[in-house]
């Protein structure tokens, strides 16, 4: 294991909410989301910024593009 990893929020273990209350959205929260998605079985994901404005971002990250859940995708589905 590289890290540990802590959402702000998982909803029904599908969709990973990152909070933020900064300036504007930047290029590390997408860049933490996406590492969020990509180690996990979750493929949507949303950064909700409260700042200056509320802005939000949403990311796609589909289970067939990971390496590591691979396996475990393939063989779900054929149950």
């Amino acid at each position: 294991m590289v890290g540990d990893y802590f959402a702000d929020i998982v909803v029904e273990q599908k969709i990973i909410v990152e909070l933020k209350a900064a300036e504007a959205i930047i290029d590390s929260h997408i860049a933490q989301l996406m590492n969020y998605l990509k180690a996990t079985p979750c493929e949507v994901g949303f950064v909700l910024n409260f700042g200056l404005e509320a802005t939000f971002k949403r990311l796609l990250f589909s289970n067939f593009k990971k390496k590591n859940l691979k396996k475990s995708v393939e063989s779900a589905k054929s149950v």
